[in-house]
C-alpha cells in the first residue's frame, strides 16, 4: 500500500511547506548536457527535409505493437534522425517546445543510442542533441553483447539496428517540483517511449520498451554517475515485417 502512494497526486501536500529552487532564486538547470571537449559531433538529417513517415496517425495507433524481433536490415540515417527527433526534438522557435509533453516543461531526459546498424554510422555509443540535432560521438565500436547482459539477457537489446537508452536528471525537474518531482518524471518517460513505439509504425519499423535491466550496468555502460545522472527505459528499434 505505501508504494502505491507514488501513483497518486499529492502535490499540494507536498509542497506545501517547501520551499522549491526555482522560487529560492537558484539558477535554472540546462536542458542539454554540453559537449565536452574534443568530443566528435555528426549533423543529422534536418527534420525539414525529411520525407517519411506520412503514414495517418490512424494507421500508426492500429498497428502498434511490441516487436522483439527485427530484420536484418539497417536503419537509414533519415530514419534515424526522424525516429530520435520524434522522441525528443524541437517543434516550435523555442526549447521548450518538443514533440513529446514534459512536466513543467522541464524535460529531464538524455538520449544515449547504441548504434549497430545504421547508415553512415560507426557502430557504437552515440549521445542525441535536441537543441541542435546532432549526435555525439561517445564510443567507436558497439558493445552488443555486454548491453544484452545489462538487459538482463534479452537478446533483442543487442539484435537490433539501434538501442535507445533514456537517462534522466532528476534535477532538471527537482528545481521547480522537489519532493514532488518523481511521479512527473515517470510519465514523461511513458510519454517519450510512445512517440518512438508511433514514430516507429510510421517508418516501417518497431521497437520494445523494457523495464527490466540491471541499473549499476547499464549506467557503467553509457558512462553516468548513477545518481544525479541514471538509465531510465530502454527501447531497441529495427526494420520489422
Amino acid at each position: 500500500m505505501e508504494n502505491r502512494e507514488f501513483l497518486k497526486a499529492n502535490f499540494r501536500n507536498e509542497l506545501a511547506k517547501i520551499e522549491t529552487d526555482q522560487q529560492k532564486g537558484m539558477e535554472r538547470p540546462v536542458k542539454q548536457k554540453p559537449v565536452k571537449e574534443g568530443e566528435e559531433v555528426i549533423d543529422l538529417p534536418s527534420i525539414e527535409d525529411i520525407d517519411i513517415g506520412e503514414k495517418s496517425i490512424k494507421k500508426c495507433l492500429a498497428g502498434r505493437r511490441s516487436h522483439r524481433k527485427f530484420l536484418d536490415k539497417k536503419l537509414s540515417l533519415k530514419e534515424l534522425s526522424f525516429l530520435l527527433w520524434s522522441t525528443q526534438g524541437i517543434s516550435g522557435k523555442n526549447e521548450n517546445l518538443r514533440t513529446s509533453p514534459s512536466a513543467g516543461a522541464r524535460h529531464p531526459f538524455e538520449t544515449y543510442i547504441e548504434v549497430h546498424n545504421v547508415e553512415q554510422l560507426t557502430p557504437g555509443l552515440y549521445r542525441y542533441l535536441p537543441m541542435d540535432h546532432k549526435l555525439v560521438v561517445l564510443k567507436n565500436r558497439s558493445k552488443s553483447n555486454e548491453l544484452v547482459e545489462c538487459c538482463l539477457n534479452q537478446p533483442f537489446a543487442g539484435d537490433c539496428a539501434a538501442t535507445f537508452i533514456w537517462s534522466v536528471i532528476p534535477y532538471r525537474t527537482e528545481w521547480r517540483y522537489s519532493v514532488a518531482s518523481h511521479k512527473p518524471i515517470a510519465l514523461d518517460a511513458g510519454h517519450l517511449c510512445q512517440n518512438l513505439y508511433l514514430a516507429c509504425e510510421a517508418i516501417d519499423s518497431g521497437t520494445c520498451a523494457i523495464g527490466a535491466y540491471d541499473q549499476q550496468a547499464i549506467d557503467k555502460f553509457i558512462g553516468v554517475d548513477g545518481n544525479e545522472e541514471f538509465v531510465i527505459y530502454i527501447s531497441p528499434v529495427g526494420k520489422v515485417k
